[in-house]
């Protein structure tokens, strides 16, 4: 019997969000609709361009945001993640805690520095561009590992972003491993498409010889295929993974098993912020997977979340309209 449905590895941010115009988003320099990694005076310089906006701040970073969206549909979920001896880092600690999702931050003492955080700024058209400063996660290790949990869970979730990390990238890989050795079933998001062109070796390193799931949006598939084709896209990811999520927005989601694909409809939406959509589709998808959906279910659920999640600000839902969806959904 499996303790977990989903232990997952990624980096501890804190959200702080701002809505803003193309015009200060140029000024600011930030690339849209990307993740840009930013250093302490980066970090101080941006701040004063939205000093005066209203912010909206949530735990997030995206392995994150995925294992409280399962939990919140009643999934069990683990989170390896590091966050230092500050407010940000209570903040973070005490947000996973209210969410049902067990942790290593209840067994280890934080370090002493800052907590990672994320500016997330929301253009009229519903992009985001973030900019990450690292923080504590930048020396997230191999001590943030339970070796015995990630043994009792049904799936093994890595996040791409921790390509940019070394010691992080050591301790995804080495989770990976003692999940093989267990029969654990293994999943990784391809996170951003800046982590394809500067990072592609550590995603590579997650991969190792496939894994059973894998999540894409259609640029990040666009770029680590060096295509636009999508039946050329399709032919490429369907080698990496036994079942492989292309989400396309508006256009649905597309899963992949071998030589099958299933297209599975959009939920019409008007989106006002694409932040976290990708993780959420992850998170209710993953969950469908553990409790008996088939794979097309299982998008179709991921997909009512997903499209809820870019209908209003904020990275993540409650999980009141979490189970909502989800009860509605089994109706329909």
């Amino acid at each position: 019997m499996s303790h977990y449905h989903l232990y997952a590895i990624g980096n501890a941010l804190v959200d702080t969000e701002y809505e803003v115009s193309d015009e200060l988003l140029s000024v600011m320099g930030v690339s849209k609709g990307h993740m840009t990694l930013i250093d302490t005076a980066q970090r101080t310089e941006l701040l004063k361009h939205v000093q005066g906006l209203q912010a909206r701040r949530t735990g997030g970073g995206s392995a994150g945001n995925t294992v409280v969206a399962l939990a919140q549909l009643g999934g069990k979920a683990f989170y390896s993640c590091r966050v230092a001896d500050d407010e940000l880092g209570a903040f973070y600690s005490q947000d996973l805690q209210t969410n049902s999702v067990a942790t290593n931050l209840t067994h280890t003492r934080p370090t002493e520095g800052q907590t990672g955080s994320c500016m997330v700024l929301v253009t009229p058209d519903a992009e985001r561009s973030m900019c990450t400063f690292l923080g504590a996660t930048s020396q997230l290790d191999n001590s943030a590992l339970h070796p015995h949990d990630i043994a009792k869970s049904r799936i093994y979730y890595m996040e791409g972003y921790l390509a940019a990390s070394p010691t992080g990238l050591q301790a995804a890989v080495q989770g990976r491993q003692i999940a093989a050795e267990h029969n654990v079933q293994t999943a990784l998001t391809l996170s951003d498409v800046s982590m394809i062109n500067f990072c592609r070796a550590g995603l590579e390193a997650m991969l190792g010889n496939g894994v059973d799931y894998l999540f894409a949006n259609e640029e990040e598939a666009q770029t680590w295929c060096g295509t636009a084709d999508l039946g050329a896209i399709i032919a490429q990811l369907s080698q990496l993974a036994q079942t492989v999520c292309l989400t396309r927005g508006p256009q649905g989601s597309i899963v992949v098993q071998g030589t099958r694909r299933t297209d599975v409809a959009a939920v019409p939406t008007q989106a006002v912020d694409t932040n976290g959509a990708g993780d959420m589709f992850a998170g209710a998808f993953l969950y469908g997977i553990t409790h008996g959906m088939n794979p097309a279910q299982a998008a179709g659920l991921a997909n009512r979340a997903a499209a809820a999640v870019v209908s209003q600000h904020g990275n993540r839902l409650t999980t009141a309209q979490t189970q909502a969806i989800c009860a509605n959904f089994l109706k329909a």
